[in-house]
């Protein structure tokens, strides 16, 4: 599949060469010489927590591979400033499905990341890990040299990373390996039981890529992850949908008042659903995800609150499954408090994406284009601002993209990241 050649407004996030490792939030200024587009693809460089372009880049009309590879190689060789951590936590990998593999390649694309991938838990074993990393048909071919080590280890351009195989999280070698996190990727253990189990096992810590059940602390980069503690031994990124929904969200309310509103996520099916018709718990679910549109219930408007707590029961919604294996798209429609109109809607959310909170986690595209364009993007949400609509003069409709894989694993490398810089 080819892409169009498109032109794309993103502003995302500069690291200053002066942050502190314990300081997240430090100042990420761009200057001039910082702000050249990165290599032949336009692709935003990461240096630091996010990217650190705040530009207007070129979708070029190459293939899908060329432009991941393009990334991973532009974040590898990216000669921006950046604050090294000396001392890196050790990671563990629990789940090597399609967040655990995104993870892994944006991890790899990070120069001088705090963190240090040294595990992987996964039932298939060291060939399927090996090969499911390299070739994948989302992403395409990873541009690493990626190995099978062995009978229980693989390499990542030389960096060996041990396969272990254990469904239960007790059994898991963590304390032996002193492992520091746990990337809980499997999307079974959300509760404080579940992912304790990891910690039994000898791990100082878990982020969960998934809501979190119970009282488990939930942060969104971008809206709350000033917020996070140290002292929090377990914790959620939230969901794909939370984490393009919170910050425009938050932008709205803080900008003009959220009285009430709703949303509806146009989600690509996922490994949850059933490829042909097959048993599952949602009956709606059940059925052949690659042959119809799917209703299912979201609990992404409602986590809104979790990380935006003035927002409870302000926020409801649901999901639309559709036939498409990657890209997703949020349609919110609010009642706010101030009168308005779509300029001054979209010239807020502008304004936001060049904050340093919002910096390389919000976005803006003025363009006419289709999900296929937002695959791979680094943000969390993009709003279309073709889309944005008021009536009257309270009432707001907004429409933001997000790649449901990419975007969101950028996301968990970012707040792994400040758990290293957190740490103590």
């Amino acid at each position: 599949m080819r892409l169009q050649q498109q032109r794309l407004s993103l502003c995302s996030g500069a690291t200053s060469s002066a942050m502190a490792a314990t300081a997240f939030t430090a100042a990420r200024v761009p200057t001039a010489a910082s702000l050249q587009i990165a290599g032949s693809n336009g692709l935003a460089e990461f240096s630091g927590m996010k990217s650190v372009n705040c530009v207007t880049f070129e979708k070029r009309s190459d293939d899908l591979s060329t432009i991941v590879a393009a990334q991973t190689v532009v974040a590898a060789s990216s000669g921006a400033s950046r604050a090294v951590t000396e001392a890196k936590i050790k990671v563990a990998i629990n789940g090597f499905g399609r967040i655990g593999r995104n993870f892994i390649r944006c991890w790899h694309g990070r120069k001088d990341s705090p963190l240090d991938v040294v595990v992987i838990n996964d039932t298939g074993g060291v060939k399927q890990a090996s090969h499911l990393l390299k070739y994948d048909s989302m992403l395409g071919t990873f541009n690493a040299d990626v190995k099978v080590e062995g009978n229980d280890a693989i390499s990542v351009d030389g960096k060996v990373i041990k396969v272990v195989s254990d469904r239960n999280p007790l059994n898991l070698p963590w304390g032996e390996m002193g492992i520091d996190l746990v990337i809980e990727g499997t999307g079974v253990f959300v509760d404080e039981a579940g992912a304790g189990k990891h910690i039994q096992a000898g791990a100082k810590k878990v982020l969960i890529t998934a809501p979190g059940k119970g009282a488990i602390p939930t942060y969104v980069v971008g809206v709350n992850e000033q917020d996070y503690k140290h002292s929090d031994a377990i914790i959620s990124n939230a969901s794909c949908t939370t984490n393009c929904l919170a910050p425009f969200v938050k932008v709205l309310d803080e900008k003009f008042g959220i009285i009430k509103g709703t949303m509806t996520t146009t989600h690509s099916y996922t490994g949850d659903q059933r490829l042909l018709d097959a048993s599952h718990r949602d009956l709606r679910r059940a059925r052949a995800a690659a042959l119809n549109i799917v209703p299912t219930s979201t609990g992404a408007a409602k986590a809104v609150a979790l990380v935006l707590p003035n927002l409870k029961g302000k926020i409801n919604g649901i999901a639309l499954r559709v036939p498409t294996p990657n890209v997703s798209v949020v349609d919110l429609v609010v009642q706010v408090e101030k009168k308005t109109f779509a300029e001054e809607v979209n010239q807020a959310f502008r304004d936001a994406c060049e904050t340093e909170q919002l910096k390389g986690v919000l976005a803006v595209c003025d363009e006419p284009l289709v999900s296929v364009d937002f695959r791979c993007t680094d943000v969390s949400s993009t709003v279309d601002s073709s889309l944005t609509m008021v009536m009257g003069d309270d009432m707001v409709k907004v429409v933001a993209w997000y790649d449901n894989e990419w975007g969101y694993s950028q996301r968990v490398v970012d707040l792994a990241n400040l758990v290293a810089e957190k740490w103590q």
